[in-house]
């Protein structure tokens, strides 16, 4: 669930920074110098702890999982009211959905199977030396402290729910949220404050030059959620501290609609997850493939969903807007563009509201049937309320055509998922994730990895996995009592040149 292509820690609108750094206020380098040392200040001191605590009991891993789970139940409709806040309208009703309950459900699966994840996990020795009493496991370890720098699009959800796995691998954290969402950015830190001690959570806040700062800290491991264009000053930064990174990007998530799917289910579903957060989401479906003979009967169930779903726009709670001007003024570009070029544009606005005259940045719905490839709105990720059809008579050509693109972060089949089409659309396509008969719920998923693959992320986390990503896997052998290695140790014996000459035949 990331930002935009080109979003990023840039934004020169950026809130007072939090408590780590606000007493930097002077201006030019040595402020930036200042602000980064009252940074490493905090990470240092939570290196410390983490040295002097040891790895926490499972009893103070769960005990930070409830406080998380607290504060976001006690400040729910604050949090909610930040967000509407920072996106001028957002559904009040959605931000509980994704971003409260979604975050409370990813930290009560991570206190659930804590245990369990914790316990060292067995591996296999070289015969015979099991039966003489070796032994090899693997003990999960907590790294230390993790870097997590947040998006805009859903600022909760993105914030905490990475702390399911953070937490439950025993390890401190230090975020540096959105400077695009201010009102939420500063809730977070002024609650987190009242919750976790500094050398457990830290919360630091401000702009570009607080966002570059931070990914040059030597933390044990980061997360950044955002841009693929920004990801790579991320990694750069971390690179000079070979602090490893997990990259949750975005891309243009495909969708194939098959000859045997549903239509009309195939047109409610894509377009309710197309337009949950008017789009502003990584996972959002970005274009749809959908056959020739069925272009019109798609078209058509998307217009009859959308209408469904949003008969009313401009003072609908439940529709959303674009989060500022800038982006606002980036998609209306998107759909100029395409009108310039030819293209079949069609508005969804089902009650004929007149959105030039808004208190926000709504934008309608609407469909680009048949893009060309010239088409900004078909080279840029959308993250907006346009969704792209393009039709196919094979659904080679649909394959070809996402295989000929960089590898995204979700991709979407509609259709008979027992048919021979379906495994080839999923084994000749590589993506971060799959829903079948819907968009954008592996996501939801805990015991599922989330991540992308290339351009669209690195790594990945949620659940079990996420457990693993902030855990150092530490190998361990136990040698055996037995004086039977004597053998492998010189003098070389007849005994141990016929040993090695076992082991190197067929």
């Amino acid at each position: 669930m990331t930002m935009e292509p080109e979003q990023s820690q840039t934004n020169p609108i950026a809130p007072e920074p939090g408590p780590s750094v606000s007493s930097q206020k002077a201006n030019g380098s040595s402020a930036n110098d200042s602000v980064e040392a009252a940074m490493l200040s905090i990470l240092e001191r939570q290196h410390k702890a983490h040295i002097a605590d040891g790895p926490p009991r499972v009893e103070r891993r769960k005990d930070w999982l409830d406080r998380a789970i607290g504060l976001l139940v006690d400040h729910a409709d604050e949090f909610v009211d930040a967000m509407c806040s920072d996106f001028g309208h957002r559904s009040k009703d959605q931000s509980m959905f994704t971003d409260i309950a979604g975050s409370i459900a990813a930290l009560k699966h991570a206190k659930k199977h804590l245990a369990s994840w914790v316990k060292d996990e067995r591996r296999s020795v070289q015969f015979p030396l099991g039966l003489l009493g070796s032994r090899a496991y693997i003990r999960y370890q907590p790294l230390g402290t993790i870097g997590v720098i947040s998006p805009w699009n859903f600022p909760v959800n993105l914030t905490f729910t990475p702390l399911a796995g953070i937490f439950a691998a025993g390890n401190r954290t230090m975020i540096k949220p959105s400077e695009y969402t201010p009102a939420t950015s500063e809730a977070m830190a002024r609650l987190i404050r009242e919750v976790y001690d500094e050398d457990e959570v830290a919360v630091v806040t401000g702009g570009p030059e607080v966002g570059a700062a931070f990914s040059r800290l030597p933390f044990d491991h980061m997360l950044f959620t955002g841009a693929t264009s920004v990801a790579k000053h991320v990694m750069r930064a971390a690179s000079e501290n070979l602090v490893p990174v997990t990259l949750e990007l975005g891309g243009k998530s495909p969708v194939i609609v098959s000859e045997t799917a549903d239509v009309d289910v195939a047109g409610t579903r894509i377009m309710a997850g197309k337009l949950l957060n008017a789009g502003q989401i990584c996972l959002a479906p970005d274009y749809t493939f959908v056959p020739e003979g069925k272009a019109d009967a798609f078209v058509s169930a998307a217009q009859t969903a959308t209408r469904k779903l949003y008969p009313t726009l401009k003072d609908n709670p439940d529709y959303t807007s674009v989060v500022n001007q800038r982006h606002y003024d980036r998609i209306m570009g998107y759909l100029e563009d395409a009108r310039s070029k030819g293209a079949e544009v069609i508005e969804i606005n089902p009650a004929n509201e007149d959105l030039s005259q808004q208190e926000h940045h709504k934008i309608a719905p609407h469909l680009i049937v048949n893009p060309t490839d010239d088409m900004t709105i078909m080279q840029d990720e959308i993250f907006g309320p346009i969704m792209p059809v393009k039709t196919y008579s094979r659904v080679d050509e649909a394959i070809d055509y996402i295989n000929d693109h960089p590898r995204p972060l979700g991709l979407y089949y509609f259709g008979d998922a027992s048919s021979v089409e379906h495994d080839k659309v999923l084994s000749h396509t590589t993506s971060g994730g799959v829903t079948v008969n819907d968009v954008i719920m592996h996501v939801g998923q805990e015991d599922l990895p989330f991540g992308g693959v290339g351009p669209s992320g690195m790594g990945a986390y949620h659940g079990r996995d996420g457990f693993k990503t902030f855990s150092h896997a530490k190998a361990i052998y136990r040698q055996t009592s037995r004086e039977l290695m004597d053998m492998i140790r010189p003098p070389y014996t007849e005994k141990f040149k016929d040993f090695v000459g076992k082991q190197v035949a067929r």
